[in-house]
């Protein structure tokens, strides 16, 4: 199971942890306990921070899912951020249990990447988008064509990872960024696009199609 780089310092912490607990409790009677205790710890840790690899289709026209997770949402609504207009919002939930690599949806090139600081309500809170901590990237494609894609953070996800750069030359599939510990990704396209998803499909980063322009 290949480790994502971002998970390095928190293995490292847990492991630490662990060891020190285990050496603690070594001539107790509940070592017995704890050592099992930790090991399943610790693979949950390793669990959430694997990074598989990952194929994306050469299909034009097509946006990929940029995070493995459930459709919560697909609807019409105003995008204020960038777009100042109506956009279809496609909505990921990412549950503890997912991969959280996020990937980039098409091939292009980035137009715009900012940060906002903000609250940590429940992932698939209908204000999360708004309200939340959250990262808003932008893509276009050959034609002009713009995506963008909003890393959210849940109660539990505390650090948003975006390795996107304004002009930054991208393709379908390749790495965007990471969220740690539960959360969201919502997809904002032309009201044109054609959804290719259901709500409660379960949908797979840089693979599962889930639109087409």
């Amino acid at each position: 199971m290949r480790i994502h780089r971002e998970g390095y310092p928190t293995l490292v912490t847990v492991s630490s942890v662990l060891a020190i607990l285990n050496v603690l409790t070594w001539r107790k009677n509940i070592s017995w306990l704890i050592f099992p205790f930790s090991l399943i710890v610790w693979i949950f840790f390793a669990r959430f921070f694997r990074n598989p690899s990952r194929t994306t289709p050469d299909i034009p026209d097509t946006i990929f899912s940029p995070a493995d997770g459930t459709i919560v949402d697909i609807q019409t609504v105003h995008e204020p951020e960038y777009f100042d207009g109506e956009r279809l919002k496609i909505s990921i939930y990412m549950s503890a249990l997912n991969v959280h690599v996020n990937r980039v949806p098409l091939k292009g090139r980035v137009r715009y990447v900012k940060y906002h600081p903000g609250k940590y309500l429940v992932a698939f809170h209908p204000k999360a988008s708004e309200l939340n901590e959250r990262c808003t990237i932008v893509f276009a494609d050959a034609d002009g064509r713009e995506v963008l894609v909003r890393q959210i953070a849940g109660l539990l996800a505390r650090r948003i990872v975006t390795y996107s750069k304004v002009g930054q030359s991208v393709a379908a599939g390749q790495e965007l960024g990471f969220i740690k510990f539960g959360s969201r990704c919502d997809v904002f396209l032309p009201v044109s696009a054609t959804p290719l998803v259901s709500l409660e499909q379960k949908v797979t980063g840089g693979e599962s199609a889930i639109a087409r322009l």
